[in-house]
């Protein structure tokens, strides 16, 4: 008799969770089968992290283009292969010898591949106060009264490849495009302000560049417009110093600034540091120079060590830094064989995943940050990901608090009164024509999922639909 209780138990449970299921899959199919979306790919993924069970799912096992929900792969390698508390280091060495408080020698600033370094993003660790005031003063403390020779960067920690060979030309140029560089600085951007006439159409001007990047020749063709917002793009290589500037800005405007990318970071940082000296009365007589230095007989003079990684993967996954994503990748190799290297600290990543009995076959990564369109994963591969870091890894809590919560970063336009608790967390991801989110959704009931949902080549409104899927995800908090 119990058995048959039991038995009769089990079957309601059953038939419960399907017709759940199925009541979840008809409001996911309801929204997607819109004429919007008919030509759209999507994929859909739906598990409950506890027990493993699927919600729902949906061409899971399809390859998409991530856009930037490829951070996500990237910051949990990052947390399980370097720590949680693994800090870069800049150090600030001397060579020759002081002399009547002369240097004989040069100043050197080699570069260990903190993406923060000066970055807006941290201005209280590095600006109070300012870290290079703090080294002009060492150097005095030094004895340095003036330097013979120069000031030189090397940033050899990293290979010469800034930017990866699949990203869009359109991208390159522009702020979020900023490439890796074992002496990045202020987030390897500049601002350009410009001033604009009181009727549409007609060419801006350049006011400023901050910083002045002497070997960069700039022509501009942006345009005044009617349209109340940055349409303007900045092309160029990091391997030219041609710059052109293309696209409208909104019409009269006295100042309006657009960002662009850096490509000579370690050169700014040498000359701002070399204002910082002059300031405390130290004169440096030599050019600044970029080349690699053997340090031996060299001098340490200061290390400055970067915020800890949980605090760095914040960052990148509420707002979304490409800049700070492929410093990771470069620093997982240069941690493994002293050279960060784009391709090898990819591999690594696929090799630690595949340790951990993922099936790599359905990932694809051609960068981390997922600004490039090469780059291809399959919601069942994020959600197994997704699904080890809530369960297995033993930096989960830095993960899970790492991603933005509704209407904060990179969520700001959900409404956080929707999600109670804090009970969503994703990291999102977009380009034209794709929206892709992933992470965690804890439900009414207590049960906590992993959700991935990747939308790629649809041609409609994104607004529009970040709101279908803000409704889609209210629709599973429900279970």
């Amino acid at each position: 008799m119990m058995l048959r209780y039991l038995f009769l138990f089990i079957l309601i449970c059953f038939h419960t969770l399907v017709f759940a299921q199925q009541d979840l899959g008809e409001k996911i199919n309801k929204v997607f089968s819109r004429e919007v979306y008919k030509n759209a790919q999507t994929g859909i993924s739906i598990i409950d992290n506890t027990t493993g069970n699927v919600l729902y799912e949906s061409n899971h096992q399809k390859l998409f283009i991530p856009a930037s929900v490829m951070k996500l792969v990237t910051t949990a390698s990052a947390l399980e292969i370097l720590g949680p508390n693994y800090r870069f280091k800049t150090r600030l060495y001397y060579s020759g010898k002081i002399e009547n408080g002369i240097l004989n020698g040069d100043l050197i600033i080699v570069g260990g591949g903190d993406p923060a370094l000066g970055s807006d993003y941290f201005p209280e660790f590095y600006f109070t106060p300012h870290f290079l005031e703090k080294w002009a003063r060492l150097i005095g403390e030094a004895g340095i009264t003036s330097v013979a020779g120069r000031v030189v960067t090397d940033n050899s920690f990293y290979s010469n490849e800034q930017i990866p060979p699949t990203w869009n030309w359109e991208d390159i140029g522009n702020y979020y495009g900023a490439g890796a560089n074992a002496l990045a600085y202020h987030d390897n951007l500049l601002k350009i302000t410009f001033q604009s006439p009181a009727s549409p159409g007609m060419l801006t001007r350049i006011v400023s560049i901050d910083p002045e990047v002497k070997e960069l020749s700039w022509q501009n063709e942006v345009r005044s417009s009617d349209i109340p917002r940055d349409r303007a793009y900045v092309f160029g290589s990091p391997i030219d110093n041609r710059r052109i500037i293309r696209g409208t800005i909104p019409k009269n405007r006295s100042s309006f600034t657009i960002k662009a990318s850096n490509p000579y970071p370690e050169k700014t940082l040498a000359e701002e540091f070399t204002r910082h000296l002059s300031r405390v009365g130290i004169h440096v007589s030599g050019n600044i120079s970029q080349e690699k230095v053997l340090l031996q007989n060299m001098k340490l003079l200061a290390e400055l060590q970067s915020p800890i990684l949980s605090e760095i993967i914040k960052v990148v996954n509420h707002e979304s830094v490409n800049l700070f994503a492929e410093h990771l990748v470069m620093q997982i190799a240069a941690e493994a064989n002293g050279l960060g290297d784009r391709t090898v600290g990819l591999n690594l990543i696929s090799e630690f995943w595949e340790e951990k009995g993922m099936n790599t076959s359905e990932l694809f990564m051609e960068d981390g940050s997922g600004l490039s369109h090469f780059n291809a994963v399959t919601p069942s591969f994020i959600n197994s990901m997704l699904r080890y870091m809530k369960i297995t890894s033993t930096y989960s809590n830095q993960f899970f608090e790492s991603l933005p919560v509704a209407g904060t970063g990179t969520l700001k336009a959900f409404n956080a009164p929707y999600f109670l608790e804090n009970s969503l967390r994703l990291k999102s991801g977009s380009m034209k024509r794709i929206r892709c989110y992933a992470g965690y959704i804890i439900t009414q009931s207590g049960k906590d999922l992993s959700v991935a949902i990747l939308i790629n080549h649809f041609d409609g409104n994104h607004s529009k639909l970040m709101s279908e899927l803000e409704k889609i995800f209210i629709e599973i908090g429900k279970e």
